[in-house]
Order: structure tokens, then sequence, then C-alpha cells
């Protein structure tokens, strides 16, 4: 079970770019799906979350530009960034909860991709 992750790359201030992500695996369906991100040097923190019953959860500094959707049959989930900022330069990482054989919890973590604005 495995999160792939495509998307990142580098824009100018004020530009769009789309993340998505798909979790793969026969046996695990994803319940809660989402991204973080982490600034060099620092925690990881919440961009956006969208949980299975459709409920959506932003960060403070992102809401208004981010838009994060999913496609429960593809286990998908993406994540539309908008009038980027240089400060939302960071490695972002997908991240899903779901259940494994319908049984066991479990949390994934993709590879985390590089998204750079530049000023």
């Amino acid at each position: 079970v495995q999160l792939q992750a495509s998307g990142g790359g580098q824009v100018e201030a004020g530009g769009s770019l789309t993340l998505s992500c798909v979790a793969s695996g026969s046996y695990f369906s994803a319940n809660d799906m989402g991204w973080h991100r982490q600034f060099q040097g620092k925690e990881r923190e919440l961009v956006a979350e969208i949980l299975e019953n459709g409920e959506v959860y932003y960060g403070d500094s992102v809401k208004g530009r981010f838009t994060i959707s999913r496609d429960n049959a593809r286990n998908a989930v993406d994540l539309q960034m908008h009038s980027l900022k240089p400060e939302d330069t960071a490695v972002y990482y997908c991240k899903a909860d779901g259940l494994l054989l319908n049984v066991s919890p479990m949390t994934i973590w993709g590879k985390g991709t590089q998204v750079t604005v530049s000023s």
C-alpha cells in the first residue's frame, strides 16, 4: 500500500499548481485524505484535509487560495493551489487514514513533492 503523489514543481508568484495523490493497494480503503507541508527546519503542518463524509479543513494560510477534492472510487485526492506565494515553498506530503482489509486502521504518508514559488 502506498501513496503516489505528482504535480509539484516551480512556479512564479501568483501562479497555480495542482498536486495529485493516489492510494494504491487493493486492500486499503482511504477514509480521510489530505496534504501537509514541511518548511525547511520546521515541523509538518496541515495544508488541507478532506474527510470521507466530504467535510474539508484548511490551514489558515491557504484558505481562499487552495482547494482540496477527492475521488473516492480511485482513492485519490487533488490539491489545487492558486495565487501561490513564495512562502508556500515547501515539501508537500500526501496523507491517508483508512482501513487495511476493512479491519486495521492505517495511516500512510506519501513521498514528498517539492513546490517552489519564486518571487
